[in-house]
């Protein structure tokens, strides 16, 4: 079935770069969650409040609210508000607030004496956080972008609902539409496999890391 490779492509295109995106503000974003707050490396706790409390709104919003409220930014920026790359803007302002805390969670794990000894040592905050902070949170920061990336794939197929294009849009337009019971079940299926592997790869990569 040509449409069925044709929507697991576009699929793959949509979660692809919103998890890049996602990777790319979601981090930092963390980052400054953790460093802003009270007995941090850059203590600026109305920062941390700002800051939290626009990622508490991101999170509070159901995706398929997000999606629809947000359609004259995303025409704005890709110029549309259906097809992949529109799906691509909803993704990823979906996904930052949630990796973001994912990221401030792995973070707060690292053990404070650790940075504490850094800093002793003269390391600048900028190292402190490179070379201490984010590869001791790394093995919670890969597990963290996994349950993003499969987050993700739910929100994709999701954006299927308004033109988005993907197996969301294959299984509403043949599946759902048409009673084609045929297409629902292999696309229910094969999204349930993406789910698994890329759960397995990033568990994988995840304990890799910590045995190190």
């Amino acid at each position: 079935m040509p449409a069925l490779g044709q929507a697991t492509g576009e699929t793959v295109q949509m979660v692809f770069w919103s998890a890049l995106l996602t990777l790319i503000l979601g981090l930092p974003l963390g980052v400054l969650l953790v460093i802003a707050d009270r007995g941090g490396l850059v203590p600026v706790p109305p920062v941390k409040a700002l800051l939290g409390g626009v990622v508490n709104v991101g999170r509070s919003l159901p995706f398929i609210v997000l999606m629809v409220a947000i359609l004259p930014f995303t025409r704005l920026v890709t110029g549309t508000t259906i097809g992949t790359v529109a799906a691509i803007v909803p993704l990823t302002l979906g996904a930052v607030p949630f990796y973001a805390r994912l990221v401030e969670t792995a973070l707060r794990g690292v053990d404070r004496e650790v940075v504490e000894a850094a800093q002793a040592m003269g390391a600048s905050r900028l190292r402190v956080i490179g070379r201490v902070m984010l590869p001791e949170a790394l093995p919670g920061l890969v597990a963290g972008l996994t349950v993003t990336i499969v987050a993700l794939i739910g929100y994709s197929a999701m954006a299927g609902a308004i033109g988005g294009g993907g197996l969301g849009d294959l299984a509403i337009r043949y599946g759902y539409q048409r009673f084609d019971t045929a297409v629902m079940v292999v696309t229910v299926v094969l999204l349930v496999v993406v789910v698994q592997v890329v759960q397995s790869v990033g568990d994988l990569v995840a304990r890799r890391l910590s045995h190190k």
